[in-house]
């Protein structure tokens, strides 16, 4: 399918991928909030006729909106503060079935609204960027200390971090009046979900875990799953200093496991890169990646259960390559 694909055929896509990865009717109305017809009848139309079985049936889609649907979709775009780009797509195919092949149509509709394109994400903490410089050629040291049992698969080198999902990720970016604050409403706050991640060195996939928090608890259970994953390798862990990868019970928990070894040997080996820079981890960009995706399906409206399937889906099969990867050198 091409990228000009509209919501409608990205869901009926979607239903019919989750099916064949063994999910459920049930699972699959939950996530997609659709009918068990629905989903029954394009699982038949995609065995019948393939990815064209997603296409519309009908005949003769306009190009373009009357000046009478353009000026309700404006007093339509007007009645709130905040739209996303997949709100607008969906809309338009829904009520006027009207699908642009250019985004810059769907941009000059809410520019016409008095919409402006803003971020909502956070500033994060100013950076040590003396720290910064001089972690850099401490970890690359590491890493070619120890290159030959990395590349012969004796050390596993994971780059870990918790990533926290929410039902407001979904709109990163969004179109909002112009000269004011973009604040995305919360309707429930425990609608969150953490994550712990490991990105690997060599094979560049991830590890996904599902916690109810980021604290020691759960950051020695996710150590201990890592231990599983690789039971004959010894793990070198690259993360951040959250007070629950520095506190007292994580550091007996890797002396426990460390004891009686020297450095070199260690199970688990942990280094911590300087302070409040979180571009010296190549995972941040892989949590990225993924809560963009999600960003790109906000036209489907997803509900939480939804959001976290789609998010878990988008890291199972990828493999993460991107010159970040290879910031502290190459291996392979």
């Amino acid at each position: 399918m091409s990228k000009q694909r509209d919501a409608r055929q990205v869901k009926k896509a979607l239903a019919v991928k989750l099916f064949y990865q063994g999910y459920g009717y049930e699972a699959i109305i939950a996530i997609l909030d659709v009918s068990m017809g629905s989903v029954a009848n394009w699982k038949q139309a995609y065995e019948a006729q393939g990815l064209s079985g997603f296409q519309p049936r009908h005949q003769g889609r306009q190009g373009a909106l009357s000046p009478a649907d353009r000026a309700a979709v404006i007093e339509w775009l007007q009645q709130k503060p905040i739209w996303t780009l997949g709100e607008l797509e969906s809309h338009l195919a829904s009520d006027y079935d009207v699908v642009y092949e250019s985004k810059q149509s769907y941009y000059t509709l809410f520019q016409d609204a008095g919409l402006s394109w803003k971020k909502t994400s956070k500033v994060n903490p100013k950076a040590d960027e003396a720290a910064v410089a001089a972690k850099k050629p401490e970890i690359e040291s590491v890493l070619v200390r120890y290159r030959d049992e990395i590349e012969q698969g004796h050390l596993r080198v994971l780059f870990i971090d918790e990533c926290h999902l929410q039902g407001g990720d979904i709109e990163g970016y969004v179109w909002g009046r112009r000269g004011e604050r973009v604040d995305v409403p919360v309707v429930n706050e425990r609608d969150h979900q953490t994550y712990y991640g490991a990105l690997d060195l060599l094979s560049k996939r991830l590890l996904l875990a599902a916690h109810p928090t980021g604290n020691t608890t759960c950051t020695i259970a996710y150590l201990k799953f890592l231990q599983q994953q690789f039971a004959d390798q010894r793990l070198l862990v690259l993360w951040d200093g959250a007070s629950y990868h520095r506190s007292k019970e994580l550091q007996a928990f890797l002396a426990e496991v460390n004891q009686g070894k020297s450095e070199a040997q260690w199970r688990i080996h942990c280094i911590r890169f300087a302070p409040n820079d979180p571009r010296q981890n190549p995972i941040e960009d892989v949590w990225l990646q993924g809560k963009t995706w999600l960003r790109s399906l906000a036209g489907l409206k997803p509900c939480f259960t939804a959001l976290k399937a789609l998010f878990e889906q988008f890291f199972r099969l990828d493999i993460f390559d991107f010159p970040k990867m290879h910031q502290y050198g190459q291996f392979s």
